[in-house]
């Protein structure tokens, strides 16, 4: 007898016999398989894109304070120059003026970040 005809496997590739085919793996080999490839797609899909997520927030918020910074700096250094080297020019009922001017100055700062801001969105959303 050939091994096709007796039912096992390796006769032409066929099995003649199932029930003398490979078994399937018992049930809880399974759940325990099933449960490592559940893990290992939430851990794909979520865990890992959070964590880039998390990466760019912190520089994002790291770089959005230290641009805070500088503009106060700066606002506080321009303040300074107009109350000090501008000589007689801001003093008495005039010393209002050096805050009004750096206002303005920060005023025009922010709208042209809004507007260069708008433009990219209305670039981003067009594409």
């Amino acid at each position: 007898m050939t091994r096709a005809a007796v039912g096992l496997p390796g006769g032409n590739g066929r099995v003649l016999n199932p029930s003398v085919a490979e078994r399937p793996p018992p049930i809880p080999q399974i759940v325990t398989e099933l449960w490592e490839l559940v893990v290992a797609y939430f851990k794909q899909e979520t865990t890992e894109p959070l964590k880039a997520i998390g990466r760019v927030v912190a520089f994002g918020v790291a770089g959005s304070l230290l641009l805070g910074f500088g503009v106060v700096f700066l606002t506080v250094g321009g303040l300074r120059v107009l109350q000090e080297e501008t000589g007689t020019t801001f003093i008495g009922n005039w010393s209002w003026v050096p805050y009004l001017i750096m206002t303005v100055l920060l005023a025009l700062g922010g709208a042209l970040t809004w507007k260069v801001g708008a433009r990219r969105k209305e670039k981003r959303e067009a594409a």
